[in-house]
Order: structure tokens, then sequence, then C-alpha cells
């Protein structure tokens, strides 16, 4: 393990790129914690930490504050993070597989690709904006509908400065701030070590890590005159057990999936005579991955938000009950949230999975599985055989997503905490980062390096010469480092000075 990591630097492109992808996730941290221009981020800061701390759920805006980083709750220019880009994605995928127009455009290749990477960004926009008004509105002109349950102190606004030019600013730079997210993350995909928009979100949800393991430690070793302690070493070698083995799980749901067996038949095209072969079909057991979580989540904020405004406009008592029955923590709350988890995933297979295309590209290239008959045959099996694997997959998702939660209401384990134990954080991290770890391992192997897992074969003096590494991309985006270097620098001597004139 030791010798594929020093062998990442061994290689120039790979390190350039390693070293590219870190540059660029320093500036995406480094714009977490740029505020607002006229917000005081204090009552934010208050929020957040009342409610993980008091209410065993951090809600929608606590989930929000993990997937940027801290970002929503330093009121920053990045507080809407790499979501619109994600959304935005999320919807084209949705439309192309509806829309006859964008399904031929997804099957040109790379000029099809392209466009649709064209519309992805100007829904981007669109997205982003919308939100960054409603964020904001809601901030300048409705604060105590969101710190109600903080005890919000109305003598101590959020903003500080004309409310209509907050708006104004606020939408444009909101909205910069996830298109400068947009492009680093297609800047780390091209140019880096890809997967930019998943790692943008991986290392905002480690950073709230270190908040983790300090309120783990807090709880361990309170201070005079604050509360008894909420764990002890006991319960905390239980919560690194059950971490591990939670860990694994993700690890098997992600990886695991089924080789159908393929024979191709020997056929000439052409001059060409291809011999007979075997391979396999993989089908993946979670192949929905954490799109159910997303939109069971979404769709169950909806509802709560309708009830309560209801409630305000009419006076009735029932939209109120309403609205607290769909609260989280509540156990109708959870049954429905499993419910829909398990009901999204087969929805999603359905959607995208097409057994029929499937078994007609088989049958067009001559390949059959062994003991099913080609054409509809083939496809009834893949359709019988997805939704097995879908079965088993949603349940086992559904556990992982609800066990952070349950962690949190029942055995009042802190919000921050339980979110490292399963839910929509541990499956993108874990996800990710095998995802990284798999595309840096096929790049030493190329080079004949030792990998993560595999071994590499001897590098000869011809392979070594006849390797062409294509560094004028990368060459290109070098000059990024001076304003880095200016920026970290920035950075620490602000740092010092704010701790400097701290009150102790």
């Amino acid at each position: 393990m030791i010798a594929a990591f020093i062998n990442c630097f061994k290689i120039r492109e790979l390190r350039d790129r390693i070293l590219l992808t870190l540059g660029l996730i320093f500036v995406a941290r480094l714009g977490t914690h740029i505020p607002l221009p006229g917000i005081d981020p204090k009552p934010l800061e208050d929020y957040y930490d009342y409610v993980t701390r008091h209410t065993g759920q951090g809600g929608m805006l606590g989930m929000i504050n993990i997937f940027t980083g801290g970002a929503l709750r330093s009121g920053s220019i990045l507080a809407l993070g790499i979501m619109p880009y994600i959304n935005a994605s999320i919807f084209m995928q949705l439309f192309a597989a509806v829309e006859p127009h964008m399904a031929r455009l997804a099957q040109e290749g790379d000029v099809g690709r392209q466009k649709i990477s064209q519309y992805t960004r100007y829904a981007t926009i669109g997205i982003a904006g919308i939100q960054a008004m409603m964020m904001l509105y809601v901030f300048a002109y409705h604060p105590e509908g969101i710190f109600k349950d903080a005890h919000f102190d109305a003598s101590h606004p959020v903003i500080l400065v004309s409310k209509p030019w907050f708006m104004f600013c606020g939408t444009i730079l909101m909205t910069s701030g996830a298109m400068l997210l947009m492009w680093i993350g297609e800047q780390i995909t091209q140019f880096g070590i890809g997967n930019g928009t998943s790692l943008l979100i991986t290392v905002n949800i480690l950073s709230n890590l270190p908040t983790a393991m300090g309120r783990v430690w807090a709880e361990l070793h309170p201070t005079i005159g604050s509360e008894e302690a909420g764990l002890n070493s006991s319960q905390v070698i239980l919560m690194i057990g059950l971490l591990v083995v939670v860990v694994a799980g993700i690890v098997m749901l992600t990886q695991g999936q089924r080789k159908i067996p393929v024979h191709y038949a020997k056929r000439v095209v052409g001059r060409r005579v291809f011999q007979s072969q075997s391979n396999f079909l993989p089908l993946k057991i979670n192949y929905s991955g954490v799109m159910p979580i997303i939109f069971a989540s979404a769709i169950l904020m909806f509802p709560q938000q309708i009830f309560k405004y209801l409630n305000l406009l009419f006076g009735i008592s029932i939209f109120q009950g309403l609205a607290d029955t769909l609260t989280p923590g509540t156990t109708v709350y959870y049954m429905i949230y499993a419910f829909l988890i398990f009901v999204f995933s087969f929805f999603w297979v359905a959607l995208m999975f097409k057994p029929i295309q499937v078994a007609d590209d088989l049958k067009k290239y001559g390949g059959y599985i062994p003991g099913v008959p080609p054409g509809e045959p083939t496809a009834k099996f893949l359709d019988f055989t997805m939704t097995r694997l879908t079965f088993a997959g949603a349940i086992f998702l559904t556990v992982i997503a609800v066990l952070p939660s349950i962690l949190a209401e029942y055995k009042h384990v802190d919000w921050v905490i339980a979110q490292f134990f399963g839910g929509t954080s541990t499956l993108i991290m874990v996800g990710v980062l095998l995802d990284t770890m798999r595309q840096v391992e096929t790049f030493l192997l190329q080079r004949h390096y030792d990998g993560f897992l595999r071994k590499g074969r001897a590098k000869s003096n011809a392979t070594r010469a006849t390797q062409t590494l294509d560094q004028q991309e990368i060459k290109n985006l070098r000059p990024l480092w001076i304003p880095l270097v200016i920026l970290l620098v920035l950075g620490i001597a602000a740092w010092a000075f704010n701790s400097a004139n701290l009150p102790h």
C-alpha cells in the first residue's frame, strides 16, 4: 500500500494530476470560509450547533451543510455547493430517459455528450439562481421561521445591510460560486485524477470528520461545569466496531455484482473473422446508487413545509399535526422514509436499465446467454434477474440509510457523529474513494508499477522509451499555482491575525 502511494509520485503525469487536484480542492475549501457581504454567520452557526446537539437530527439544512463542507453554516459564497450541478445532471438523465431528442443525443457519442453537458451547465445556472434567491429571501425576511427551534433573537439580525441589495448581490455571488465549483469539478475530471464532482462532495463530507472527532472527545472528557459525558469508553469501542461493519457492508453493496455469462459465436464481418469467445455481463446489486435516498429525502421535505404554510394561512390545527408527524425523528417519518427508499430503488432501475435494449445488442453482435434463447426470452431473464438483485440491494440500502437517524434519535448520538455510520454521506465517501483508488491503480498498472491491490509487470527500457505522456494541457494550468500560493499565505496570515485578536 505504501509502495503504491510512492509509485504515484514516480510517474510525472500522475504526479501533476494529483498536485493539480489538491490545488483545486484547496481553492474549493478556501471559498467555504469567505462569507457573503452583509451577512452575520453567527446565528447560522448557533442554529446548526443547537440542532445537531440537542434535537438529534440535522434537518435539511444540516444535510446541505454537510455536503457543502460547512459553507452554509458560515454563510459562504459557496453555500449552495456543487448540489445545483448535481440536480441539473440528475434532471438531464431523467429527461434523456423520457424525451426522444435527448435520448438520440445521448447515443451520438462525444458530440451528443458535449451538447448534453452544455444543456446541463445552462440548467445549473437556473437552478443555482432560484435556490440562491429562495435561501436569501428566507434569511432576509423570515429568519424566525428557520431559527425558532434555536430560540432566535430578533434583536440579532442575520442581514446587516439593505435587504434588497443583499439579495441582489448575494444571488449573483452564490450563483457564481456554484458555477465556480462546477468548473473546478470539470477540471479535476479532465486534468486531475477524475470524479471531480464526486470528489468535491467527498472532501466536503470528510471536512466534518474533525468536528465529529472533537465532539466524541468532548463527550468522553467533559470540562468542569459542562453536562455529564454522553459516551464512555466501551460505547466508543462499540461505535468503532459498528463503523467497521458498516463500511465493510457498504463496500460489499457497492462492489457486489452478478456476472451473467455471455458467449459470442464465430462470425465473419467483411474480410475479418471474429473467433468465438466468452465474456460476462455484470449486473450490480445496488444499481441505483444513492439516488433513492436523495429522492426520498427531497419528497419528504415538501409535504412538511406545505402543511406548515397551510396551518399559518388557515389556522387549522390538523395541518400542524400532519407537519409534526412528518418531522424527522418520528416513527411515521422513518417508516415512510424507508418505504420510499425501497420503492425508488426499483423506480430508478426500471428507468435506467433497459433489458430489451441489452438483449437486442447481444443478438446484434452474436452473443447469447447459455441456456436462454436470444431476443425476448433474454430480456425477460435479465429483467427477472435484475429484479431479484434490486430487491436485495434495496433492503440493504434502506438499512444503511436509516441507521444514522436511529443512532441519533434513539441512542442519543450526536447527529454530526452519526452521519459517519451510514446514510448518503458514507455511501458517497466509500463509493468515490473506491472509484478514485481504482482509477489511480489502473494508471499505475498501465505504466507497469505495482498498484494498491495488484502487481504490475517489470518495466523494460524499451517500454520506458515508448511511453508518451500528454503534458501540454496540464502545463497550461501550472500558472494557477502562483495565485494558490498567494491565497495560502494570505489565509495563514488572516488566521494568525484573528487568533491574536480573539479575547482570552
